[in-house]
């Protein structure tokens, strides 16, 4: 964004917003952009019959493990991921938002959860946000999802005790304030996510980067320019917190960052934020799988249908 690390052939402006989806709703609804960061299950509720108005670059600006995104109040009686079933549930933004559709698949994969033995209610927390109109919003039969008016907060009702259990990729304020009747699914999720890695090899993957299906038609040459540059970005990024291992990372105000990067680095490897197709595959099979087996496309889209074709060997 400030220009450090240019677009080879492109006179690139950037822009940005108060919250991510102001940005995907500009980029669905306006196409007000080339090239735009996109949640993956915004950027799957495009395709109208077997086709999308846009495709992807396999850059990956938002990625996180979710063990840790599903809170609970204590005085709910949950105690595992079994106590969830016959519970009221709120998810942020979207029924099957980034976040909650990997917190479901991975406890589905792990430990048998059944998102529909439970009440489902979608909205905001802390902040206004507008209602997701710009995107479709599947529900499978035998799910109970219910859609929250914007005034609602279920950060608050988390706390209050209106629902039991909340899945959302923003920390409530009630859990950052350290309010007593509230906390996580996974206490210890660190060490919980950590594990999964091990066993998976799955560092799961939130957004992409998406262009234009017309852009990467007409000028192939410039999306992979875009590729590169933001591959070259991370690679500047990473270098910087390597190198600043030297003198215990200072710049970052983070006591023990250093630690962390070397821990990070001992489990994920040398590039532990990865770009490119084949370090990914793993990660995106199971979003696509996910995405299917939660109801929220009719089928289970392949590698090959959602990212531009000439950078399906990176």
């Amino acid at each position: 964004m400030d220009g450090t690390v240019p677009i080879e052939g492109a006179a690139a402006r950037f822009h940005t917003s108060r919250i991510v989806t102001e940005i995907f709703e500009g980029m669905v609804r306006r196409r007000a952009y080339d090239v735009s960061e996109l949640g993956l299950t915004y950027f799957l509720r495009t395709f109208t019959g077997e086709d999308s108005p846009f495709l992807l670059i396999p850059v990956f600006p938002n990625r996180a493990f979710r063990h840790g995104a599903v809170y609970i109040n204590r005085h709910s009686g949950i105690r595992g991921v079994a106590d969830l079933a016959g519970k009221r549930i709120g998810e942020l933004a979207l029924y099957g938002h980034d976040s909650g559709l990997v917190s479901k698949g991975i406890l589905g994969d792990e430990h048998g959860f059944d998102p529909a033995s439970a009440q489902w209610l979608i909205g905001g927390i802390d902040f206004p946000m507008e209602p997701i109109d710009f995107v479709a919003h599947p529900v499978p039969p035998g799910i109970d999802v219910r859609w929250c008016g914007k005034e609602v907060d279920l950060g608050k009702m988390l706390d209050d005790g209106e629902i039991d259990a909340l899945f959302t990729a923003d920390i409530p304020a009630c859990v950052l304030q350290g309010s007593p009747n509230v906390g996580r699914l996974f206490d210890d999720y660190a060490t919980v996510e950590r594990d999964y890695y091990r066993r998976t090899g799955i560092f799961p993957i939130m957004h992409g980067v998406a262009v234009t299906r017309e852009l990467a038609t007409k000028a192939p040459g410039i999306v992979m320019a875009v590729y590169h540059a933001f591959c070259e970005a991370k690679a500047q990024t990473a270098e910087r917190y390597v190198k600043g291992m030297t003198f215990n990372n200072m710049a970052t105000m983070l006591p023990w960052f250093t630690q962390l990067v070397g821990d990070d680095r001992a489990l994920l490897g040398d590039d532990w934020w990865p770009y490119g197709i084949e370090a990914n595959r793993d990660a995106l099979e199971a979003v696509l799988r996910y995405h299917h087996e939660q109801g929220l496309t009719p089928r289970q889209y392949g590698i090959e249908e959602i990212f531009v074709p000439s950078l399906l060997d990176t």
